[in-house]
């Protein structure tokens, strides 16, 4: 059983190290930088993330995001401050899970997590039409169909395959098998050659090259500060969506730390920041990587086609790689999230398109945030909605107020409304048994009720408050007896 588990595990790393190479050339080109920052980053952070992480079987590399965040940097300081840059954001992100906040992705509503894979789906796959272009033309005649022939051929394969024999990752075979036929039939398809030459040397260790100045602190501190946000959140919601496929349970705290010494190290080693990769985590995933192991063989291996393997590598059709990544953008599609338009909330149909836009359009960062304060709202609103007061008059003429809900800022208003100060007897009481007094708000409308008897010659009377609620208002100097 152990050698079978490594067995998957390796095949299912080398299978991911193919998707991993475009991916990163990609970003680092995106970025201005040279394609070999983006390959050393991703063989530094994918191995070390894969050794010493919280979540094994998930992908860490050179991300678009990452890269999307740092390319106003690179244009205007150059590539030392980038590297200064990923050095200060993994710092943050070692501190972020030393302070043992990755638990603040419990935060994140289910319709936002929806939205984040619904949208990182679709940008993977619009990533794919890059390649459909030469010189920012697009393919046409023979050459287009061609690309599409051998798309499809690939994307059949790993559709079919899985039927046929789960011996070996469909995804690896495709890209094979498609590299091959190219190979010998000699076809005019376009390779990762054509991408960029990737043969290069050790990564070498450096610091950065830049006066070390708050000066310098003022112009990275908030690329950093992004860096840092934006990989900690894709590596989080990434981490979410891997315990769920795998139906088992990372440590995001030790994921954040080691995420963050491997930025550190790649930005020391002259590579890019990075953070979890969805797409490639998915290719893992479905490959059978489930163990430490497919994540260090598909670091190494990056290294390794840096190294020894570039002519070989280098021949591999973009077609292949285009195929296996317009699979991994339909099976991370929550194709459920359709299904369940007519049977949710309003507010959660539009948490989920909402980040999925934002996403597409913007950053993972903003759309997360968005999605959050749109579920924030719709929390709060339909908590002021649920708060009531049942009232009585008592044997002594006086009267009682029984009130149930959450008070809050949203609430303060409705809370208000439940009295009648005018019309009340003299004496009033308020039972606050069922009612949960939360912020300075809800301390506010107490007051603010107490004065209005009192400014009507009446008096309130506050009972039955929690110990907390309590020390709430004795803190904010107000009478509860």
């Amino acid at each position: 059983m152990k050698v079978t588990r490594l067995r998957a595990d390796v095949l299912a790393g080398l299978t991911t190290s193919f998707a991993l190479v475009p991916e990163c050339i990609a970003f680092a080109l995106v970025a201005h930088l040279n394609p070999l920052m983006g390959l050393y980053g991703a063989f530094i952070i994918c191995t070390l993330t894969a050794l010493f992480g919280g979540r094994p079987g998930m992908v860490s590399g050179a991300a678009g995001s990452m890269a999307v965040v740092i390319v106003a940097l690179v244009v205007q300081h150059g590539v030392q401050y980038l590297l200064a840059t990923v050095l200060l954001g993994g710092v943050l992100m070692i501190a972020f899970g030393l302070l043992r906040l990755g638990k603040l992705i419990r935060l994140v509503p289910y319709p936002v997590m929806l939205g984040f894979v619904n949208g990182l789906a679709i940008v993977i796959a619009m990533a794919q039409l890059e390649h459909f272009k030469v010189d920012d033309a697009w393919l046409s005649g023979t050459a287009l169909y061609l690309m599409l022939g051998l798309v499809a051929l690939t994307m059949l394969v790993v559709y079919v395959l899985p039927r046929l024999t789960r011996a070996v990752p469909p995804a690896l075979v495709a890209i094979l098998g498609v590299g091959l036929l190219v190979y010998l039939l000699e076809l005019p398809t376009r390779t990762l050659g054509d991408m960029a030459h990737i043969a290069g040397g050790l990564p070498q260790l450096a610091w950065p090259e830049l006066p070390w100045s708050l000066e310098t602190l003022r112009i990275i501190a908030p690329y950093a500060i992004l860096m840092a946000l934006v990989g900690l959140l894709e590596t989080l919601l990434t981490l979410n969506l891997t315990d769920e496929i795998t139906e088992t349970r990372g440590h995001s705290n030790r994921e954040c730390v080691a995420l963050g010494a491997a930025n550190i190290a790649s930005g020391l080693c002259g590579g890019m920041g990075g953070c979890a990769m969805i797409g490639q985590t998915v290719i893992n995933l479905s490959s059978g990587g489930r163990g430490r192991l497919s994540g260090v063989v598909a670091g190494v291996m990056i290294l390794l086609f840096v190294l020894f393997l570039s002519p070989l590598i280098e021949r591999i059709p973009l077609a292949a790689l285009v195929g296996v990544m317009f699979v991994v953008a339909q099976q991370t599609f929550a194709w459920a999230s359709l299904r369940v338009v007519r049977k949710v909330p309003a507010s959660d149909v539009l948490a989920i398109i909402a980040v999925t836009v934002v996403t597409v359009f913007t950053d993972l960062a903003m759309a997360v945030m968005f999605g959050i304060v749109i579920a924030a709202i719709n929390f709060a609103w339909q908590q002021a909605r649920e708060l009531y007061a049942d009232s009585q008059v008592e044997a002594d003429g006086s009267k009682l107020y029984r009130l149930h809900g959450t008070l809050f800022f949203a609430s303060t208003a409705p809370f208000l409304n439940q009295f009648d100060t005018a019309a009340d007897p003299a004496q009033v009481t308020l039972d606050c048994r069922h009612l949960r007094v939360v912020d300075y708000s809800a301390i506010s409308a107490i007051k603010t009720l107490r004065e209005r008897y009192a400014k009507a010659g009446k008096h309130l009377r506050v009972v039955h408050l929690s110990e907390r609620c309590k020390q709430l208002l004795k803190r904010a100097g107000v009478q509860h007896g």
